[in-house]
C-alpha cells in the first residue's frame, strides 16, 4: 500500500484533507430547494464507493501484508467493529452538520461544529496514541477553540440577521459526536492485528451508510427543519443533483482515506487536528462564494478575519507538534 515516508509528504496529505472535508458541502449549496436528507442518501453512498476504489488502487499498491485483502483476511475483528461504529456515530454528527449549513450557512455550521470535534478529538486520540509534542499540540487546540469563539462573535455581530438558536445547538451537538468517532479510528488503526488507513476507511464509510437506514430515515418522518419527506421525492430528484450528492461524498472520503493514510506516519491526533482546519476552508467558501456575510458590518468582519488567524496559528502550532 503507499503510505507517506517524509512529514512533508504526510503534511501535504493532511492539507488536503483540510481542502476536501472544508470544501465537500459546496455539491448540496449547490442544489436548489433540495431536502438535506434525500442528498445525504448519494453522499452516504458517495464516501464509501470512493472509499473502495482507493482501498483497492493505493490500499494494494505494491501487494503484500499491508495490501487490502491481506489485512482484511489478518485484521482483528474487533478493529472492523470500532471502525465501523466510529462511522456509525461519524454519520451521525455529519448529517446534523449538514442540516446546521442549511440553517445558519458554511461559515457559522463548520467552526462551530469541527471546532468543538477537534479539540475533543485531538484529546480522546493523543490519550490513546501519544505521539507528538503535547505542550504545541495543546496550544493548537487552544487556538481552534479561540476560533471557534470569534466566529460566535461574528454571527452575534451580524445585525442583520436574526440568530436561530436551533441552528446553534444542532452545530453543537453535531461537534459533539464528531469527536467521538477519532478515538475509534485511532483504536482500530493501533492496537492487536491493526488495520491500515485504507481498510479503516472503508470500514468506517461502510458504518455511515449503513447508519443512514435508521438516522436519515428517522430524519425523514422527524425533519430538524421543514416538513418530512416522502423517500419518493429521491427519485423525483434531476440527475445532477444525485450526481451532486455522489461527487460531495467522494471529495469526503478522498479527504478522510489522504487524513489516516498521513496519520500512520504522524499519528492520528496530529493528523486529524491539521485535517480539521477545514472550518477555514469553508468559511471562504462561505464568505467569498456564497456571499453569506454579505452586508455584515465591519464588526462582524473583524471577528472573521481574527477567527481565520487563530485556525492559521492553531495549524501551525499542531503541525511544530510534531517536530517537537
Amino acid at each position: 500500500m503507499f503510505v507517506p515516508t517524509t512529514f512533508a509528504v504526510a503534511l501535504l496529505m493532511t492539507i488536503l484533507s483540510t481542502i476536501c472535508w472544508g470544501s465537500f458541502a459546496n455539491t448540496f449549496k449547490g442544489t436548489r430547494n433540495y431536502r438535506f436528507e434525500l442528498y445525504y442518501w448519494d453522499y452516504g453512498l458517495g464516501i464509501f464507493l470512493i472509499s473502495v476504489v482507493l482501498a483497492f488502487t493505493m490500499g494494494s499498491y505494491a501487494g503484500g501484508p499491508t495490501a487490502f485483502l491481506a489485512n482484511l483476511d489478518s485484521a482483528d475483528g474487533i478493529n472492523l467493529f470500532y471502525a465501523a461504529l466510529g462511522g456509525f456515530i461519524f454519520n451521525i454528527a455529519n448529517v446534523l452538520l449538514v442540516a446546521g449549513i442549511e440553517i445558519v450557512g458554511l461559515a457559522i455550521a463548520f467552526p462551530i461544529s469541527i471546532g468543538i470535534a477537534l479539540v475533543e478529538g485531538v484529546v480522546l486520540s493523543y490519550a490513546l496514541q501519544p505521539r507528538g509534542n503535547p505542550i504545541l499540540l495543546g496550544a493548537g487546540v487552544f487556538m481552534a477553540v479561540v476560533a471557534v469563539v470569534l466566529v460566535g462573535k461574528a454571527y452575534g455581530a451580524l445585525r442583520a440577521t436574526v440568530v436561530s438558536r436551533r441552528g446553534v445547538v444542532v452545530c453543537i451537538v453535531s461537534g459533539l459526536l464528531m469527536g467521538i468517532f477519532a478515538p475509534f479510528v485511532t483504536r482500530a488503526m493501533t492496537r492487536g492485528n491493526a488495520l491500515t488507513p485504507y481498510t479503516t476507511a472503508v470500514f468506517l464509510t461502510l458504518g455511515a451508510f449503513l447508519c443512514c437506514f435508521l438516522f436519515n430515515t428517522i430524519l425523514m418522518r422527524r425533519p430538524i427543519v421543514g416538513s418530512p419527506v416522502a423517500a419518493v421525492d429521491y427519485f423525483r430528484a434531476p440527475r445532477s443533483y444525485h450526481a451532486l450528492g455522489l461527487l460531495g461524498g467522494a471529495i469526503w472520503g478522498i479527504g478522510t482515506v489522504f487524513n489516516f493514510v498521513a496519520a500512520s506516519l504522524v499519528g492520528v491526533a496530529i493528523s486529524y487536528a491539521i485535517g480539521q482546519a477545514s472550518p477555514m476552508v469553508a468559511c471562504l467558501w462561505g464568505v467569498f462564494v456564497w456571499k453569506e456575510f454579505h452586508g455584515a458590518n465591519t464588526r462582524a468582519k473583524g471577528y472573521l478575519a481574527a477567527m481565520f488567524a487563530a485556525y492559521l496559528l492553531a495549524l501551525v502550532l499542531i503541525a511544530r507538534a510534531y517536530a517537537g
